[in-house]
């Protein structure tokens, strides 16, 4: 499964860090163009589901565009969250984590991609990565800031 891996250095106490990493219907506000919602089960546990979309706003505060479904399968607070995408084009395990160091955190997303269309998927990875990385790596710099204003 190809790999896909951003971090962002967060200037904030690790629990801070962590609650706002996991405020997952409050994602759009630094996940460009995304709306998220929670969908089913606790969303701070195994078991919760999460809907997110990205693309072109609707106007009503949701985007239309690619659908992605998510359902949590492990929950470490305040350190890591495993997710399994179950959607049509994103599928695969990602992890969210919370590492400590000195003046605050760093946030690393992981992504494994169980990539849509066989060959042809594979194929073409090697141009979509590169702008699958700008978006979450755009994605994790607005989320530094988020973090850091997000309340003790």
């Amino acid at each position: 499964m190809p790999e896909l891996r951003v971090s962002v250095d967060v200037e904030a106490p690790v629990p801070q860090v962590w609650r706002a990493l996991v405020d997952w219907e409050r994602q759009g506000e630094w996940m460009p163009l995304t709306d998220v919602r929670v969908v089913g089960g606790d969303p701070h546990g195994v078991g919760g589901r999460i809907e997110a979309r990205t693309g072109i706003p609707t106007g009503d505060g949701r985007h239309a565009g690619l659908l992605d479904t998510l359902e949590i399968t492990g929950w470490h607070p305040p350190r890591r969250v495993d997710v399994l995408h179950t959607g049509r084009v994103v599928r695969g395990p990602g992890v969210f984590e919370v590492v400590p160091r000195n003046a605050g955190a760093t946030v690393v997303w992981t992504e494994y991609l169980d990539l849509p269309l066989g060959a042809l998927g594979r194929a073409a990875w090697p141009l979509v990565r590169p702008l699958a990385g700008y978006a979450l790596h755009l994605g994790l710099g607005r989320f530094r800031d988020f973090a850091r204003r997000y309340p003790n």
